[in-house]
């Protein structure tokens, strides 16, 4: 992307301003709108926290005038990534059991051994590092399952990091599995809605975050009418993790004939479900959220990404991330695992045959990573899309760097040749995150040494 006139102290002057213009030109735009397609050499126009216009030629568009121009030439322009479940609190342990073995291994290590030793501020300092990085890598909306919540302070902390980031977030409350913790759950949801969330800010959105069943913590943590009756009255939606196998699939008929499943909940992962627990999901319009290499690494239930029951069905899932502790951390690897997976499985079905099962597209999952996963963390009239009317959550990716170059099909080249190395800009509501490269306003000498800090302080008093 060239850059001649260096508009940063422009974008920067202007963040906060209700009628501030910014013009993107020449871009590749792939707008994930089905209307609008992908433009050639297009321009896009913010004004505020929304898109105005997409098109050709937006300079002489009257409706551009002072605006803060961004020559977007060689670039793509692309929605922000919508990361649909992540345990921001984790962070700090990144890839501190990289050859996790199972679902077991993982509960017992870090939910049972680590997750008792974190203090308010220790959510904290993970919640912004997994936020940070997730503008990094292109993330522009992450929804943090934040199930360490010991206590009202932990909430409040996980909170705001979301907020100090200016990432768009979604806080998913749920109560730790294990240890002790002041008992505040689901109650305190109504106060964190007050006190975060009444305001109208709108880069925040509360949910309730819960299990599947009592497996794994027990029965006050499995959905049903209790925490559906919480969260219909606070008039939010519904994520539900750990949902795999029979004993989901019997819940999952359970709550459609209770009519507890609807477009407000999101069902995590579902491997291994049944085919009725399946059309169940479909017939009420609920959300699905994959996490392609936590399933295939860590080994859910069947181990397989559940895409293609999903599509089956006519459920069109968002994409996650999930652990770090273990996994990656960026939409690119979670992309290229479920395109990967789902293929290979569809030609090995009939290998030795002339038949061969339907491949999803780089187009398929670029869409469950934007547009899908939009919609599942129950913001698709929002984000998810460059669509004018939306909020302007967008990346103008680098596509004449040496491994992208020459650019051939702008959605490929997203999907399989680009990393975080190549965003050159990410911005969130309209504004400016990322820059040249770089995340904006993170000291990072002082950032290294709080979770540094916090890892040695987490890691010392689970060993006692």
């Amino acid at each position: 992307m060239t850059d001649s006139t260096n508009p940063l102290a422009a974008l920067r002057a202007q963040n906060g301003r209700e009628r501030r213009k910014i013009l993107f030109t020449g871009a590749t735009i792939v707008t994930m709108d089905p209307d609008l397609g992908t433009l050639h050499r297009g321009d896009l126009l913010v004004e505020g926290s929304h898109i105005l216009a997409i098109g050709h030629d937006l300079r002489t568009n009257g409706d551009s005038a002072g605006a803060v121009v961004v020559d977007a030439t060689g670039a793509i322009l692309s929605p922000g990534f919508v990361d649909t479940h992540r345990h921001s609190w984790q962070a700090a342990l990144r890839r501190i059991m990289p050859d996790v073995n199972d679902l077991g291994e993982y509960v017992t290590s870090t939910l049972a051994r680590y997750a008792p030793a974190y203090r308010a501020e220790d959510v904290y300092v993970g919640t912004r590092l997994a936020a940070l990085s997730a503008i990094d890598s292109g993330i522009t909306c992450l929804l943090d399952f934040s199930h360490n919540a010991r206590s009202a302070a932990h909430s409040d902390s996980a909170v705001q990091a979301l907020l100090d980031t200016g990432i768009r977030g979604v806080h998913a409350s749920m109560r730790p599995h294990f240890g002790e913790w002041d008992g505040q759950w689901p109650a305190d949801l109504a106060r964190l809605q007050r006190q975060f969330f009444s305001s109208g800010d709108p880069l925040l959105t509360l949910r309730l975050a819960t299990l599947a069943t009592d497996e794994i913590a027990g029965p006050d943590l499995a959905y049903g009418e209790r925490l559906a009756a919480v969260a219909r009255d606070l008039g939010i939606g519904v994520s539900v993790d750990a949902v795999f196998g029979g004993t989901s699939s019997a819940a999952i008929l359970d709550w459609a004939r209770r009519g507890l499943l609807s477009p407000e909940v999101t069902l995590i992962h579902a491997t291994g479900l049944t085919g009725d627990a399946w059309k169940a999901m479909a017939d009420t319009g609920s959300t699905v959220a994959l996490a392609p290499v936590s399933e295939a690494q860590i080994g859910l239930e069947t181990a397989v990404p559940a895409v293609d029951e999903a599509l089956a069905v006519g459920i069109r899932p968002g994409l996650s991330i999930d652990v770090e502790v273990a996994l990656p951390g960026d939409m690119f690897t979670q992309m290229r695992t479920l395109l990967s997976v789902q293929r290979m499985r569809a030609v090995n079905a009939g290998y030795g045959s002339e038949v061969i099962a339907p491949r999803i597209t780089t187009h398929d999952v670029l869409e469950f990573a934007t547009v899908q996963g939009a919609r599942t963390n129950g913001l698709g009239a929002v984000t998810g899309s460059l669509t004018p009317g939306k909020q302007a959550d967008l990346l103008l990716i680098r596509a004449d760097d040496l491994n992208n170059m020459p650019l051939n099909d702008p959605i490929g080249t997203i999907v399989l040749g680009s990393d975080a190395r190549n965003i050159e800009a990410v911005f969130v509501a309209g504004e400016v995150r990322k820059w040249q490269g770089a995340v904006l306003d993170v000291d990072l000498p002082a950032l290294r040494h709080d979770v540094e800090a916090s890892r040695d302080r987490v890691v010392a008093a689970a060993a006692q």
